[in-house]
């Protein structure tokens, strides 16, 4: 197992490394990593706990970097799991100053331990902190410090499994949470000028396709998520809190989750918080898999989403068309009604692909066909496949990066 050097305290993150000579604020740096780990390493839990458990469960660690506007960055800290301090009056409980990501480790059928296009999440995380004015960590630097505490903790939260079969099944991940909070404790509307940046990881129920397909109910009319404009492209906490209310009704009326609809046209954007796809033909007979354009601000630009789009345009060119743009509900109903409305499905970290079997917008249903099995269709299937295979090392691919792990420490 590779050493440590462990900082003096634990505190928290050690006091900015600056330029003083020039008093340039210091970047965030992951060589100025330091470890301290956990004397007493908790029990993993096992599924059934997972399940029951009314908090998240996260692993025995976390990494924090504080950042202050004059100094910069502190050297990242590589800590004991444990509740953050915070005065009541930081920015980030006031202001929505926070932006975050999400991201999974997985556990590969060859029990090597892999990453999915890490770098896009960590240079999408220094765009969300833009647009609440929170300083954006270098995309490099937030990368490796992900890949540091998976090192230290993956091995005992997301074991191999072994020749006999323990350590779980296949398709196992941890979820990866890092996070960026404006941390000053001055109340008024105002640039943060000092910030907080930690990364937790935890166990995350797989969202599986409920049996038969998820059921979307479309927003109400006096509820918009998102507007040109606005921040619907960041992944801001802002983004989340409003969307509650509408979730939860529609919740009680058996549904999965709000479809999302915008302006006089209702044009579709996101279902939850994944991106939403269909697989239609058109009237002359070409099949397009068609999602909402990114260039008005409404949706998350998903790693996900990008990537299936990536793949159909290789994999399945010339066969069918992939197509951005702004389309309406009415497209929607109108093809369901006409027989060219073929699937549907929603894509995001959370939810991976998720088929649509149903779409309920103002007391209209709107039907998908499904697999013969009650699963997605062809399209959606290929494309759930392709991912899969990439995420958990069946096939090689540059999406796909093996993160290195330490020796298990001794309980």
């Amino acid at each position: 197992m590779a050493s440590f050097t462990s900082p003096t305290s634990t505190d928290g993150p050690p006091p900015p490394i600056t330029n003083q000579k020039n008093a340039i604020p210091a970047p965030i740096d992951a060589t100025h990593l330091t470890h301290t780990l956990a004397p007493h390493p908790r029990p993993v839990p096992s599924a059934a706990t997972i399940a029951a458990s009314p908090t998240t469960i996260c692993t025995d660690h976390m990494i924090l970097a504080s950042w202050n506007h004059a100094t910069g960055w502190s050297a990242p800290a590589l800590q004991p799991y444990a509740p953050l301090s915070l005065p009541p009056t930081a920015s980030c409980l006031h202001y929505a100053t926070t932006c975050f990501e999400g991201l999974k480790a997985y556990r590969g059928d060859d029990n090597r331990l892999r990453l999915f296009r890490l770098l896009r999440n960590c240079a999408r995380l220094g765009r969300s902190a833009a647009r609440v004015a929170l300083p954006a960590p270098d995309p490099l630097q937030l990368a490796a410090l992900v890949r540091a505490l998976l090192v230290v903790d993956a091995g005992r939260w997301l074991p191999a499994a072994s020749p006999g079969g323990d350590g779980g099944g296949r398709d196992r991940f941890l979820y990866v949470r890092p996070t960026l909070v404006g941390t000053q404790a001055q109340l008024g509307v105002q640039r943060p000028t000092e910030a907080l940046l930690f990364i937790v990881a935890s166990y995350m129920p797989a969202l599986d396709a409920p049996a038969g397909g998820l059921r979307l109910q479309t927003s109400p009319a006096n509820a918009i998520r998102a507007w040109p404009g606005g921040f619907g492209h960041a992944k801001v906490g802002a983004n989340y809190g409003p969307t509650v209310a509408a979730t939860q009704e529609a919740a009680l009326q058996g549904f999965g989750q709000v479809f999302w609809l915008y302006g006089e046209e209702d044009w579709c954007t996101e279902a939850g918080g994944s991106n939403f796809f269909v697989v239609w033909r058109r009237r002359d007979g070409v099949v397009e898999v068609v999602t909402a354009p990114l260039g008005d601000g409404l949706i998350l630009d998903g790693v996900t989403r990008g990537s299936c789009l990536e793949l159909v345009r290789e994999r399945l060119g010339g066969q069918v068309e992939v197509v951005e743009r702004r389309f309406g509900i009415k497209e929607v109903v109108e093809a369901g009604e006409e027989g060219r409305l073929l699937e549907c499905f929603v894509a995001g970290t959370a939810w991976f692909i998720c088929a649509v079997s149903q779409i309920r917008h103002r007391g209209h249903d709107i039907h998908i066909g499904m697999g013969p099995q009650g699963n997605g269709g062809e399209i959606t299937t290929k494309i759930k496949g392709w991912l899969s295979d990439i995420m958990y090392g069946r096939v090689e691919h540059e999406w796909a990066e093996v993160v290195p792990e330490a020796a298990k420490r001794e309980e």
